[in-house]
């Protein structure tokens, strides 16, 4: 008898906020399910913001206000003949089995699950939903309170897994984001020998800052970037380097 092949559980996981969890989680999310073909759900279990439901919310009203956005959108899902990716509210301590509940009754074949979960390891649960990841992704921002706060999540979940021995943890990757294009980049170079000598891996590709970051589809735009139901434009994915990480997020993850 021919089983399933397990989906992989990703997050996008840091204890300092405002770094683009959330975010990433919509723009890979949106580009495996409607540009890439795989298959994605998502699990909002950032209490009390719940930030992905709501986008999905301003989302549908974004896509039913803008022309433009609605053409797009009836023309993708005519091509792609499959629905938006599910984005469901949990807690962070059922988070894992919410997602076995999601297995269970999903119609089709899932193969990522992205969970967006709270912004510090203090939230109950979140430390044993997070050994139950296949990767997780901590993105940085050259800020010495980021980086150390991130280097500090990073060592204490090494700790627990090695001591514990009980993770299904593959790999905790580092990333830059929000890389201001004027900075130097010896400030990055001397961060980067830093991190690897601790052992930690971090992605060779970094994410520049941009405003539409900070922006979702909104009704004078002429073409998506963050969104639930929409990819980012590719012209702007290339203008953020988004499409060279996103060549080594697959790459890392294997999918």
């Amino acid at each position: 008898m021919e089983t399933k092949k397990k989906p992989l559980f990703i997050a996008f996981s840091s204890q300092k906020g405002g770094v683009g969890k959330s975010t990433f989680t919509a723009l890979l999310a949106s580009l495996l399910h409607y540009r890439l073909g795989y298959n994605v759900a998502v699990l909002d279990c950032d209490y009390p913001q719940y930030s992905l439901l709501k986008m999905r919310e301003r989302d549908l009203k974004a896509v039913m206000e803008n022309e433009n956005f609605k053409r797009i959108a009836q023309k993708q899902f005519m091509t792609i003949n499959k629905k938006a990716y599910a984005i469901e509210q949990c807690k962070v301590e059922t988070a894992l089995r919410e997602a076995d509940g999601l297995l269970q009754s999903s119609t089709i074949g899932l193969d990522v699950i992205f969970f967006d979960l709270p912004g510090t390891v203090n939230s109950a649960g979140i430390l044993n939903t997070l050994m139950g990841m296949d990767y997780i992704f901590s993105p940085i921002t050259a800020d010495r309170v980021v980086v150390e706060s991130t280097l500090s999540f990073t060592q204490a979940l090494t700790d627990i897994i090695m001591k514990s021995g009980e993770s299904t943890i593959k790999g905790i990757h580092l990333f830059w984001n929000q890389v201001d294009r004027r900075e130097k980049s010896d400030l990055y170079d001397l961060y980067g020998r830093f991190i690897s000598d601790l052992g930690f891996s971090l992605l060779k590709t970094y994410v520049t800052d941009s405003k539409r970051f900070r922006k979702e589809s909104e009704a004078m735009e002429k073409t998506p970037f963050r969104s639930s139901l929409l990819p980012p434009d590719q012209r702007l994915m290339t203008a953020c380097q988004l499409d060279l990480f996103m060549q080594e997020f697959l790459r890392t993850i294997e999918l």
